[in-house]
C-alpha cells in the first residue's frame, strides 16, 4: 500500500478555499481513504491532500483521469492561483 501526499502552501487567505476545492474534487474522482488537512501549527497556509492507493498504477490512472475528464478540468480551472508552492510524496506503508 502507498500513501500519496500532496502538500501545498496556499496564498494568504486562500487555504480554506483550496482545502474545500480539494475535498470536493476527491469525492468527484472517487478517491478512497482520502483526507484533506490544514495547518494547526507549523508553516502557515499549509493544505495537505493525502490518500491511499494499493499500487503505483492506481495513482497513475487517477492522474490520467484528472487530465482527461472535462468535469474535473473545469472544476480545477484556476486552482493553481490558490497556492504558491507544492510538492508530492509517495510513501510505502510498512505492514
Amino acid at each position: 500500500m502507498l500513501i500519496v501526499r500532496n502538500t501545498f502552501t496556499a496564498r494568504p487567505g486562500m487555504a480554506q478555499k483550496l482545502a474545500r476545492l480539494l475535498r470536493d474534487t476527491e469525492t468527484l474522482v472517487g478517491m478512497t481513504n482520502a483526507r484533506v488537512l490544514t495547518d494547526l501549527a507549523g508553516d502557515f497556509n499549509t493544505v495537505v491532500l493525502e490518500h491511499e492507493v494499493q499500487e503505483l498504477s492506481e495513482f497513475e490512472k487517477l492522474m490520467k483521469d484528472y487530465a482527461e475528464r472535462p468535469d474535473i478540468r473545469e472544476r480545477m480551472k484556476g486552482y493553481t492561483d490558490l497556492w504558491l508552492t507544492g510538492r508530492r510524496e509517495i510513501l510505502r506503508v510498512v505492514e
